[in-house]
């Protein structure tokens, strides 16, 4: 694999990335964990807008489907031990260098959310690390998954009237992981915790309920299901446990996930992760923040029969990455927090 590496800009603490259409263009969004911008770059790297200079504390933005580039985004969010005031905020354009942001809810520790569509309904589903703390690292009051039908007119909430939700799921420890997989033609939710790794299925009727599958019971801090090895059977790909050093496969055999790889090395608190088609091949990339802070891009050797991981970048520490393909290549935008830098990497096999 060719990897072709350029700092597309500075960013202290770069954390969440998430692509926008806007203007009839697509473009990607990247946001600072601590209080620092967010901003708007096209697909050749290059930035258009700062969207805000403040507060962030921003671990996840999703666009609204169908809009000219509004968006969802989480504010206040610092650190586990720093997060009482995280909300959700509805974030929509103005014209350049003014972008609209009022509340949708506020909501303590949430840390990731996503919008899920079901025969045109959309729900929100927001997951939060904790539900309160009394000292620094007290895990003592687990984490929920929250959801809701999300209108479609947004113009109504703000600090003083917000989105009511309903909690689907309590009891999540270290509420972490949350990644879309597609299953049949339907959004599903995989969500990962120290309790284990969850399926979310959105209701199959507007008065229905959430229907929600354990697929996994070890700790994890993120996990996706991808088809690697090309057999039509999605593996599981786990980073585990809560920001840990273990990159596993789990396959599913005989209705059960086992598994059957472990990267070699320990990839200390890894963070980043990504599933899907990488210059043609089914590949799951992971990057870790601490120790050699390497990016990795994991695939099956179909001719050794084994699964195969090779380095995309050392010493970069990146917190997530976002994968799309432009100009007929295959790009990842990595949020490298731990060197501040937005990196666009360019890849050919």
């Amino acid at each position: 694999m060719k990897v072709e590496k350029k700092k597309i800009g500075d960013l202290i603490k770069c954390y969440a990335i998430a692509p926008l259409h806007y203007q009839g263009k697509e473009h990607f969004l990247v946001a600072a964990e601590k209080q620092d911008r967010c901003l708007l770059f096209d697909l050749d790297g290059k930035q258009q807008d700062t969207v805000w200079s403040d507060p962030g504390g921003v671990m996840s933005m999703v666009q609204i489907p169908d809009s000219d580039g509004q968006f969802l985004a989480t504010h206040k969010f610092y650190s586990p031990n720093d997060s009482k005031e995280a909300k959700i905020v509805i974030v929509s354009p103005q014209k350049k260098g003014d972008w609209e942001i009022n509340t949708l809810i506020n909501l303590p520790h949430v840390h990731r959310f996503d919008i899920i569509i079901q025969d045109d309904i959309r729900y929100l589903i927001a997951c939060t690390l904790k539900s309160g703390h009394e000292h620094m690292d007290d895990w003592s009051m687990p984490g929920k998954v929250y959801a809701a039908i999300l209108p479609d007119d947004l113009s109504c909430y703000n600090e003083d009237n917000q989105l009511p939700l309903e909690v689907i799921k309590d009891n999540m420890p270290k509420n972490h992981g949350y990644y879309k997989v597609v299953e049949d033609g339907l959004q599903t939710s995989i969500i990962s915790c120290d309790s284990g790794v969850y399926q979310f299925f959105p209701p199959v009727k507007k008065e229905g309920r959430w229907k929600i599958r354990q697929i996994l019971d070890t700790a994890a801090s993120d996990a996706v299901l991808i088809d690697l090895d090309g057999d039509d059977v999605k593996e599981l790909a786990v980073l585990s446990p809560f920001h840990g050093s273990d990159i596993s496969i789990y396959k599913n055999i005989n209705s059960s996930f086992k598994k059957v790889y472990t990267y070699e090395k320990p990839a200390f608190f890894s963070h980043a992760l990504f599933a899907g088609l990488l210059c043609g091949r089914p590949t799951v990339v992971v990057g870790h923040r601490q120790g050699t802070r390497d990016l990795l891009a994991l695939t099956w050797n179909a001719k050794e029969s084994a699964y195969q991981t090779r380095i995309i970048d050392k010493n970069c520490g990146s917190a997530n990455v976002y994968h799309y393909t432009h100009q007929g290549k295959d790009i990842i935008i990595s949020a490298n927090r731990e060197t501040n830098e937005i990196a666009m990497y360019r890849l050919e096999p």
